[in-house]
């Protein structure tokens, strides 16, 4: 009986260069239908389930869109694997693997509750490498997730929820599914070499990575701790949004996303699987690896994307557009047109615009706002956001800049400037009201929350009653009432 391990990568056409800090090779595109071998001739040809695959191999599809759904909606992808993955023990409940993951964001779970004020967290800490709190003395990408906050419910199949993970420990001889959503990763501090059953992603901070629901995973550490953030959605897929008027090109293109190419393992140690349904984590154990698929075609895919590939745009000579024109990946609502949330990311850019108000402006959104940030100096709230931290800005609650930052752009000769620079900042832009967990306002999470000065607009001065006698002069003129000075 084997029990080494072996690992076989694809051939090398059409695919980038591995690198130092990247050993790995991608497919590019977006949406495309891939197809990979680690081994020269393994894919069916004309059929996806012959009667025999080469090497004796087992066919196995995943489906991440009912069976009857347009020819555009279906998401799939064959297999051809050394062993099925239906091949292993027992599933039972992983009751104390992880207590800190919530998914049914409503009235009914007494761990959420709706918040109006504005919520801004400090970099969440990262467990050092030996925690007395886990009995192995690290914590890996499973047990460092935590919710903040979310909305809906996957059993639903409809809603997202937004996490955060910290990890120092790499998975071992265990695999990660989550059955529940499709999940966009963010590292903030340390890469995260990913194997899923796909093949190989290395993702650094300032990439993303997307993994469809029901894709095996496992989150490896080569730079020691790491922290991150993370937006699941249910029920729907990440897609790129729409151009409009823009036209042809611009955003993020779709060239420069990154999925992996086949490659397997011949392992017959203990692995532990571990799948969340509707929140909770279930376990079962193999003694094999979930990752011996040797061949496989289709279109959900995992896939990676570097940020600062980001072709930004803005209004060239006055005046200000919404912030969703940074929108790199969209998520469809069940409302047609609508989107359920935008990932929008804040990147070096030049702003022209002439006569114009360049921070962001007051406004009131029917969106919900969490921001995050990557790397380097935030500017866009009243509130302080650093590397690893998070802020929640509620539906409909008014938010903007500080007032000292109103008077210097209302006052400053304007000249073309670069902002963010050496700076990576995203917003998840959700287009409904949110729960946040109580771990993230009063438990555990609440220790790095900020606490608001309630004074902080006290200074604030209404500068119309200033120029009250040019107000008159000018009612007067019109043969209006003027006002009067109390």
């Amino acid at each position: 009986m084997a029990t080494g391990k072996m690992t076989a990568t694809a051939n090398v056409a059409f695919l980038t260069e591995p690198s130092s800090f990247d050993p790995h090779r991608y497919q590019t595109g977006f949406g495309n239908r891939f197809a990979s071998e680690a081994v020269p001739n393994v894919l069916p040809v004309g059929q996806n389930v012959p009667q025999r695959v080469k090497y004796d191999l087992y066919s196995e599809q995943l489906n991440g869109a009912p069976v009857i759904s347009s020819r555009n909606a279906i998401r799939h992808t064959w297999m051809y694997r050394i062993r099925p993955s239906v091949a292993h023990g027992q599933v039972s409940r992983a009751h104390n693997l992880n207590t800190h993951i919530e998914s049914c964001f409503s009235a009914a779970n007494s761990k959420v509750e709706f918040v109006a004020s504005q919520q801004s967290w400090d970099p969440f800490p990262i467990p050092e490498v030996h925690d007395p709190s886990s009995a192995s003395g690290g914590i890996n990408f499973i047990q460092g997730i935590r919710t903040v906050g979310g909305q809906g419910d996957p059993t639903l199949r409809e809603g997202l929820a937004i996490h955060i993970y910290t990890a120092n420990a790499s998975m071992e001889c265990s695999a990660f599914s989550n059955n529940d959503g499709e999940m966009l990763i963010l590292p903030q501090q340390g890469r995260i070499n990913v194997q899923t059953e796909l093949g190989w992603l290395m993702v650094p901070p300032g990439e993303i990575l997307v993994i469809p629901a029901g894709i095996r995973f496992r989150v490896l550490l080569p730079d020691g701790p790491s922290r991150g953030y993370i937006q699941e959605i249910f029920g729907t897929h990440y897609e790129l949004p729409e151009f409009g008027a823009v036209g042809s090109n611009g955003l993020a293109l779709p060239r420069d996303f990154e999925s992996p190419v086949a490659s397997f393992d011949v392992d017959e140690t203990l692995w532990t699987i571990t799948n969340k349904l509707a929140g909770s984590l279930h376990n079962c154990q193999q003694h094999h690896s979930p990752f011996d698929v040797v061949a496989w075609h289709g279109n959900l895919v995992p896939f990676k994307y570097a940020l600062g590939r980001f072709v930004n745009m803005a209004n060239a000579n006055k005046d200000q557009a919404d912030p969703t024109i940074y929108c790199v990946l969209t998520a469809p609502s069940k409302v047609l047109g609508v989107s359920l949330t935008d990932f929008l990311i804040f990147t070096k850019k030049w702003i022209t615009a002439e006569d114009t108000f360049r921070p962001p402006y007051y406004h009131r959104n029917m969106s919900t706002e969490i921001m995050g940030l990557v790397y380097g100096k935030y500017g866009g709230s009243s509130h302080a956001l650093d590397g690893g931290g998070l802020s929640y800005e509620a539906s409909y609650m008014p938010h903007g800049e500080t007032y000292d930052t109103w008077k210097d752009a209302t006052t400053r000769e304007l000249e073309n400037v670069v902002i963010c620079e050496d700076t990576m900042a995203f917003m998840f832009h959700i287009g409904v009201p949110m729960y946040l967990t109580k771990w993230a306002t009063q438990g555990e999470g609440s220790r790095t929350l900020h606490t608001r000065d309630p004074r902080q607009w006290d200074n604030l001065q209404a500068h119309f009653i200033h120029h009250l006698d040019e107000v008159n002069a000018d009612l007067e003129a019109a043969g209006l009432p003027t006002l009067s000075c109390n």
